[in-house]
């Protein structure tokens, strides 16, 4: 589809979240109808995880968008579906590939929303493809356990904060789930959530650097539980990670059952969002550097740099064996 005015950020690029949300909406509807391929029960795949995701360029109003989505791994119970987003413009006839994306999706009943269905096998061109999305898998699975493992932490307000702390730029959200909002099922798009998250994290980016940011890459997004119809949901950011040139921030998604649900708090969905910092000509500016106050904020600045340096040299890596080939 066009990309219109209402996609776009201050800047005037489509918005990161605008893009996650069609990742997800194409990743639902292949997914959905592998999964309804042969004679059974019918049923809505539910996002449960996108692997981390890098924004390889802006994408710009006025431009077509194409989103494609295939097929690569399918477990018992789950489906991976890669995606690819590339942009054109319609005066020109250039493209470009803007996001490749990997998502993990689970198959739920129509009669029991509670109920996992079992996934249509699909057909490997080679017994390598198969022993590949299967080690993809085990590696996902686990790190979605560690991940939910530490999600009790939560964001307290901070009373007069100094410039360029983690109480500074923290930021929250609250939303009630609407039927728009939902799926068949009545619960949440995995693209409202993953857009919501994103609108958050860059309000989080904006009020530590002041100037124009733009979406660089997203780490692993979990979705822990499903977000009923009726919740309301608190989507909170805060500050992580900063090196010379990008920041890394924290979303995480609480539900309040509110109707018909006795049920307390849960956090439903927690990702890592890595932003830049741009001028008004769209080129890199230095950001700040996050000071840290409290032992656990020292932490979490520790991992953050230890996910960036991995990522980078996982990048070097990348680029050497291009280079070779």
């Amino acid at each position: 589809r066009i990309m219109r005015p209402d996609d776009a950020n201050i800047a005037g690029n489509v918005h990161g979240g605008t893009i996650l949300k069609m990742i997800e909406e194409a990743g639902a509807i292949i997914s959905t109808r592998h999964c309804n391929s042969q004679a059974g029960e019918p049923c809505v795949a539910a996002l449960a995880r996108v692997e981390r995701t890098d924004f390889l360029s802006p994408m710009c109003i006025g431009e077509v968008a194409n989103v494609s989505a295939e097929i690569t791994y399918t477990s018992r119970h789950s489906v991976e579906v890669q995606v690819n987003v590339m942009s054109e413009n319609i005066l020109t006839g250039a493209k470009k590939v803007t996001n490749k994306a990997t998502l993990w999706y689970v198959p739920l009943s129509l009669k029991n929303v509670n109920k996992v269905l079992e996934v249509p096998p699909i057909q490997y061109a080679r017994q390598e493809q198969e022993d590949e999305g299967k080690k993809r898998y085990e590696e996902q699975k686990l790190d979605r356990l560690e991940t939910k493992q530490r999600n009790g932490d939560v964001i307290l307000p901070v009373i007069n904060p100094e410039p360029h702390t983690v109480g500074y730029s923290q930021s929250s959200l609250i939303h009630l789930v609407g039927p728009s909002d939902c799926t068949l099922l009545g619960f949440v798009h995995g693209g409202v959530t993953m857009k919501l998250m994103d609108e958050v994290a860059g309000i989080v980016a904006a009020r530590h650097c002041k100037t124009n940011i733009v979406t660089a890459s997203v780490d692993a997004i979990n979705f822990h539980e499903k977000i009923k119809k009726g919740c309301v949901i608190t989507v909170s950011g805060r500050m992580t990670f900063t090196s010379n040139k990008s920041m890394e921030i924290e979303v995480f998604v609480d539900a309040d059952p509110f109707v018909d649900e006795p049920r307390e708090r849960y956090r439903a969905v927690s990702a890592f969002f890595t932003y830049v910092s741009l001028s008004k000509e769209g080129k890199p500016l230095p950001v700040p550097q996050l000071l840290t106050e409290t032992e656990d904020e020292k932490r979490r600045f520790e991992e953050g740099k230890g996910r960036y340096l991995q990522t980078k040299a996982k990048r070097q890596a990348q680029m050497q064996q291009a280079a070779q080939q």
